[in-house]
């Protein structure tokens, strides 16, 4: 009797193990199929992809042309060095700024806190089309446009990577807060010793969510930049689009869009797992 309950029961679950996995493939599919068309198109030849009336998935003759064309058609390897420059930079200012914002907020007492930290949440509400009308006045007026000041400064703090490191700085129990501090440790010698080696897997979360957003951003650069020196990627492929490379040659654009990719990919396979433990310490209290 026991034998004969239980098979119905095992049935089941490998029936809804079966349709879980399944509709796994099928979103990984999805999800995956862009970048797959990305780099298809981007080893076609001019010709061959233009012949295709009805597109194929894979490419007869693959070649690697189009990644000379793509360099060859505007500098692009100085605007990755731009953006690596403007990433790197802006990345670790940011973790200063709010590494430094979030301990005063989880850590220490003055008048107010509560008030100054919900106004800095409401800063959340406001539409980033204000927020970059008024950089680029205050940017202007500094006389920083076409520069890389101009470029970092305003990228420099987030309310939310603020908030997400507030609330895994909670986490820490106070009692060694005070422990350090009857040994005569300062704020800023326990924030360094315990604090930051403690919350690091949500620190390097905020550090990694920063270098894919420096690297994608492409309005603010648009905006404040309009000398080649100062160029980034999205400058470089809006630069191929003008020319009109982009829109009789398909597979050299591709080309370049994955040059741009493929360190973020290699970013994120690398540290997914950091990613992800971070995030899961920053929404979890108690």
């Amino acid at each position: 009797m026991k034998q004969t309950a239980s098979k119905p029961h095992n049935t089941s679950a490998i029936i809804r193990k079966a349709i879980t996995y399944t509709g796994l493939a099928v979103w990984a599919l999805m999800v995956l199929f862009p970048f797959y068309w990305m780099l298809l198109t981007s080893v076609k030849s001019y010709s061959e992809y233009n012949s295709e009336y009805v597109p194929k998935f894979y490419a007869s003759s693959p070649t690697v042309q189009n990644f000379l064309d793509a360099f060859s058609t505007v500098p692009l390897g100085r605007y990755l060095v731009n953006t690596l420059v403007f990433t790197l930079i802006t990345t670790a200012v940011m973790l200063i700024v709010v590494t430094l914002s979030a301990y005063g907020f989880a850590r220490l007492s003055f008048p107010g806190k509560d008030l100054v930290f919900t106004l800095f949440l409401a800063l959340m509400m406001i539409p980033n089309e204000l927020v970059v009308i008024t950089n680029f006045v205050t940017i202007t007026d500094l006389h920083m446009r076409n520069s890389f000041a101009g470029l970092i400064l305003p990228s420099v703090t987030s309310v939310f990577y603020i908030y997400l490191l507030k609330e895994s700085f909670a986490q820490v129990p106070d009692a060694l807060y005070f422990a350090a501090k009857v040994d005569g440790t300062s704020d800023l010698k326990y924030l360094w010793k315990v604090m930051i080696p403690i919350c690091r897997p949500t620190l390097i979360t905020v550090g990694i969510l920063k270098v894919i957003e420096c690297w994608n951003s492409y309005i603010w650069p648009r905006l404040i930049t309009d000398d080649q020196a100062y160029f980034l990627v999205s400058n470089g492929i809006q630069e191929i689009r003008e020319n009109g490379f982009g829109r009789e040659n398909i597979p050299a654009m591709m080309a370049a869009v994955v040059v741009i990719s493929v360190p973020l990919l290699v970013l994120f396979l690398c540290f997914r797992e950091k990613i992800m433990a971070g995030v899961s310490r920053g929404g979890t209290k108690g």
